[in-house]
């Protein structure tokens, strides 16, 4: 159970296209290293990708052996086949082609292999990456996590995983196969013929440009369009978190006419970055049809003139696709590359940081734990030089209520953090039963303290499971005195499948004073010596306020209790009630004692029961 930081830190994010990464050669150095861990996967894999490549290659030279047995009748110098019939070497040929066959067999197998090993390599690379980020986001300090965007942390995890297991899956074996055809069909060609090679090889700078010069326009469509579409999922979870106030108010048709024009747009620049990028394939195909057709001319010129032969054309022909082919295939596999290693970079980024310190040594027992609180000269800010708590001091006997009231942003949340080493003091101490809760291990300080705060988190799981959770090993007795002791068993009894019903996201099929009372309930059973309660009865009826204040009067038994107090008629019965003000505790007294002083808790208190009394 956390505690929540800072109101209005963390927020959505929409998926957005990446640009650039910082440092590309880092990243992907680390993000190869994550793909080297499966050595022997990607080992295989890498043999059956030179294989295929290897087939690729030996296909036209074998092609243009066979075409050597066909030879044509010689007539004036030229190169014809005349009425008569050439002379074929069926039975060479023959075995040629047989050869070309098994060959283009073994290749499929290879292929087929090299694809279901290029799924494991990516699913298994991705999976370690994503359970090093989630075990880093696990030990992440509630500082980082209150001062980022809970969308865009979520969003390395599942767009940015997501985007690097598709690139390793589609483009390492198309980045190791393209080179070695390239590197081949280049050596193949060069011992053939150097001219032909030359001509072969004067689109390549076509080829870049182009690529070049479409795909730096192309991006700009796309981005537009990723935004777009995280603007849209905003738009679209914000109606559905807000339906209420929207039919409530009747704003129905203005909701759907701001997602209309949203809409719209995305749908404009959707086609647009469609059309554009569609203009690629084309252009690369009027680039690679010249070069054709350059080696064709050029070809027939050099045969008709005998400088080599006609399967020798031939050969140049095939070779020239096998060169260009990769080429195309690298240049649009850059980008998605580029996306895949910015995704890294942002993983990266989350697993770069530090996690929780812990520099606490002792260990708390439960049994041997009094819940004696000091808090000693605290003097503690968010933002440096604006200070949230001044030379706070407090001491807390065991088992005492205190109530801690004041306006909003007075600190009283932050004293819960701090106590909780959520977030380190800046000056100053907190004794535990005289120990310094820094010298505290914070597992087993946090083990010791239970939180029962307004907005209960609840979990996808069964009620049971749900009371369990400070405490998974509870026996099913003790499980269910904790729910009685918390006044939940009367309505978990008459749940469909009692204990074992299933809650659904955050409790959403059971009613908000259902949550708290199992909310109790898990407090109950995890035993603390501390309890910590931020007002839990602020959201419900008046008769559901009352079997809450009954199971927390049965929780706060023998225990040291801090409350959040926002209804100030739940805590008359406080042993002391300090009141918050600027930092600094301008008041502190029970009930009846703060009232007669007339001061900042007498206002309060009366500002909230004017309308009764009037």
């Amino acid at each position: 159970m956390g505690m929540p930081g800072r109101p209005g830190m963390g927020g959505r994010r929409g998926p957005m296209m990446i640009e650039k990464p910082k440092n590309m050669k880092k990243t992907a150095g680390r993000l190869l290293s994550y793909i080297g861990k499966s050595k022997l996967l990607l080992l295989v894999m890498i043999i059956c990708v030179i294989f295929s490549a290897l087939v690729t290659l030996v296909s036209p030279v074998l092609q243009t052996e066979a075409l050597n047995f066909l030879t044509p009748i010689k007539m004036g110098g030229y190169m014809e086949i005349t009425d008569g019939q050439p002379t074929v070497d069926f039975k060479s040929m023959g075995k040629i082609l047989g050869l070309i066959a098994v060959l283009y067999l073994l290749s499929s197998c290879f292929t087929f292999i090299q694809s279901r090993l290029s799924a494991k390599l990516s699913q298994g690379t991705v999976r370690t990456m994503r359970n090093d980020l989630f075990a880093r986001i696990e030990r992440l300090p509630i500082k980082y996590i209150d001062n980022h965007p809970h969308g865009d942390i979520m969003s390395r995890m599942t767009n940015d995983i997501e985007n690097i297991s598709n690139t390793i899956s589609q483009s390492v074996a198309a980045l190791i196969s393209g080179i070695i055809t390239i590197v081949g069909a280049l050596a193949v060609m060069l011992y053939n013929s150097w001219e032909m090679t030359l001509i072969s090889i004067v689109t390549i700078p076509i080829t870049i440009f182009v690529t070049s010069f479409v795909t730096k326009r192309v991006r700009r469509y796309f981005v537009t369009q990723q935004k777009l579409l995280g603007k849209l999922n905003a738009e679209v979870e914000e109606s559905v978190m807000g339906y209420r106030t929207i039919m409530a108010f009747s704003r129905e048709d203005v909701t759907k006419k701001r997602f209309g024009e949203i809409s719209a747009e995305l749908r404009k620049t959707g086609i647009k970055a469609e059309i554009f990028g569609g203009v690629m394939g084309p252009l690369m195909n009027i680039v690679n049809n010249v070069g054709f057709l350059l080696i064709v001319v050029t070809g027939v010129i050099f045969a008709l003139n005998g400088y080599f032969s006609v399967p020798t054309v031939f050969l140049f022909i095939q070779l020239s696709k096998q060169f260009t082919r990769p080429i195309n295939e690298i240049a649009n596999q850059f980008t998605a590359i580029l996306n895949a290693i910015s995704g890294a970079e942002r993983v990266f980024e989350i697993m770069d940081e530090p996690s929780e310190i812990d520099e606490g040594k002792a260990i708390l027992r439960p049994e041997k734990v009094t819940g004696k609180l000091s808090f000693r000269n605290i003097h503690f800010s968010y933002v440096p030089g604006e200070p949230v708590l001044k030379d706070f001091n407090l001491e807390v006997e065991p088992g005492q209520k205190i109530a801690i009231v004041g306006k909003t942003g007075s600190g009283k949340t932050t004293i819960i953090n701090l106590l909780t080493r959520f977030y380190e003091i800046d000056s100053g101490e907190i004794l535990l039963d005289s120990k310094n809760i820094k010298d505290i291990t914070k597992d087993s300080l946090r083990d010791n303290i239970a939180i029962v705060l307004q907005d209960t988190v609840l979990f996808t799981d069964t009620i049971e499971s749900n009371i369990r959770y400070g405490k998974p090993y509870a026996t099913d007795d003790e499980m269910r005195k904790a729910a009685a002791t918390a006044n939940a068993d009367r309505f978990i009894n008459r749940m469909p499948k009692g204990y074992q019903t299933m809650l659904t996201e955050s409790g959403g099929n059971i009613s908000n004073g259902q949550r708290q009372l199992l909310s109790i309930a898990r407090a109950v059973l995890a035993d603390p010596k501390i309890l910590i309660l931020d007002e839990a009865t602020s959201s419900v009826d008046t008769r559901t306020e009352m079997r809450i204040q009954e199971a927390m009067v049965q929780l706060m038994k023998g225990r040291t209790t801090l409350i959040i107090a926002h209804r100030l008629s739940t805590i008359r019965d406080a042993d002391k009630i300090i009141v918050l003000d600027g930092g600094k505790i301008t008041e502190a007294g029970n009930h009846d004692e703060l009232l007669k002083q007339k001061g900042v808790y007498y206002n309060l208190y009366m500002s909230q029961f004017a309308g009764i009394a009037t």
